[in-house]
């Protein structure tokens, strides 16, 4: 593989190296923690429903309070909304850690904790593309973004493995400790940032019910981007039939445990090359572009309902993720360069909060569907509804016609977007001093 050059403008950003290394940090102490949460809880508690209430305790203020994390994002600095929630999430997995090494924790302390750090993670989340407008510029936007997609896929193809050799040698509570540290030292390194003004402070504060519905007139106003939502929560719901099936399927007909193994280890290959793969494209439709690469998802869909041999399963796994990867830094780019900065957090929170609530109801229906019908139906449901959902977006004409004119294309490197809306004429509330991307 190429080693970037010294001179990529990227390494002499020293705001997006800092930026980088806390992001990379904080990734690698979250892709320990859900084998090593799994692993604690049933240690605790020896039941899988008390693991399911933690991960639900998580999850249910994450869904939540995503519009509410948008709206704060857009009002104040992201850096300093992003600041605290690191330093919340700290408190609340140092506290797990030091609980589960006492020897003696409590289910229902594991569980409000966890409830904090997901409502946490509501309001950081929104943050991260504003954070990357106010670091980086423009013309280097994609490849931020596919360099966060690379560390982002490592970890998760890394992090199983690192959680594994700290619960073995030295404790689950030893993971949670990290992934604290981890927090801390991104919350020092987001402290020492000063993101770019990109907006102006507005003259009057407006109601939180307003600002929820001007983020949702910003979504619903770009034809290009709901009916890609629409498409990437269909994607959500069949990889979400995939993980629960999947494993399943493997064990009994495709060779045991370690087909399943060989299939999740592809997928995070073909995750880590797609991402790379996105960092050198430079596609003239990259919407348009990006969702036909979802697509790709029908394949392992297909596969495993038909119990091909594992290995052909791992390797339409492995592509499918690949073009996830190679979608991700795609998406982001467009986003972050198509949306108003005064309204981009609210814009991705709403995209966040479509991917995961498509993602538990696929949880739920998939083995209701496999007790009805068997495992085939529904693997081949949601394989037909993600490759509908996703070719059907290259019928709407925002999505094709979506275009960003790179420098050499327009001296000003404007978006090129039939459907963006006119910007509204009523005031809006904004952050004072707002520096992000």
């Amino acid at each position: 593989m190429p080693r970037p050059s010294l001179h990529h403008p990227l390494l002499r950003n020293a705001r997006f190296r800092r930026f980088f290394l806390g992001r990379l940090l904080s990734l690698v102490g979250d892709a320990v923690i859900p084998s090593a949460l799994a692993l604690a809880v049933l240690r605790a508690t020896g039941s899988a429903s008390a693991l399911a209430l933690v991960l639900g305790c998580a999850m249910v203020p994450r869904l939540v309070l995503l519009p509410l994390g948008g709206v704060i994002a857009d009002r104040f600095n992201p850096r300093i909304v992003a600041l605290t929630t690191d330093l919340v999430r700290c408190a609340g997995q140092l506290f797990v850690g030091i609980e589960l090494l006492s020897g003696n924790p409590e289910l229902w302390q594991i569980a409000v904790a966890e409830a904090i750090g997901g409502a946490a993670s509501a309001f950081a989340m929104p943050t991260l593309a504003s954070l990357i407008v106010g670091i980086v510029g423009e013309k280097d936007r994609q490849a931020a973004n596919s360099a966060l997609a690379v560390v982002r896929s490592g970890t998760l193809a890394g992090g199983p493995a690192l959680a594994g050799l700290l619960v073995l040698t030295a404790g689950p509570g030893w993971a949670f400790i990290l992934d604290a540290a981890s927090f801390a030292v991104s919350a020092a390194l987001l402290a020492t940032l000063r993101l770019s003004r990109t907006t102006t402070p507005a003259e009057e504060r407006r109601s939180l019910r307003s600002d929820l519905v001007e983020g949702w007139h910003e979504v619903r106003s770009r034809g290009w981007y709901w009916t890609s939502l629409v498409a990437h929560a269909t994607w959500n719901g069949g990889a979400a039939v995939f993980a629960t099936l999947g494993p399943a399927v493997a064990v009994k007909e495709l060779g045991g445990d370690g087909a399943w193994i060989v299939i999740a280890q592809a997928g995070a290959v073909g995750l880590l090359l797609g991402s790379l793969l996105s960092g050198r494209a430079r596609p003239r439709r990259p919407v348009l572009t990006g969702n036909l690469a979802l697509t790709t998802y029908v394949l392992p869909l297909g596969l495993l309902a038909l119990h091909a041999p594992a290995p052909a399963v791992a390797a339409a796994f492995g592509v499918a993720l690949a073009g996830l990867g190679f979608f991700n830094p795609l998406w982001e780019t467009a986003v972050q360069t198509a949306v108003p900065a005064a309204v981009l957090a609210r814009v991705t929170s709403y995209d966040w909060l479509l991917s995961l609530a498509a993602m538990p109801l696929g949880y739920v229906l998939a083995p209701l569907a496999a007790d009805a019908w068997g495992e085939a139906t529904p693997l081949w449901i949601a394989a037909a509804a993600v490759g509908l959902a996703c070719v059907a977006t290259a019928g709407v004409p925002g999505v094709r016609q979506f275009t960003l004119n790179t420098p050499a294309d327009t001296p000003t490197g404007k978006v090129s977007s039939p459907d963006r809306p006119p910007r509204p004429s009523t005031p809006r509330r904004t952050p004072t001093g707002r520096s992000r991307p």
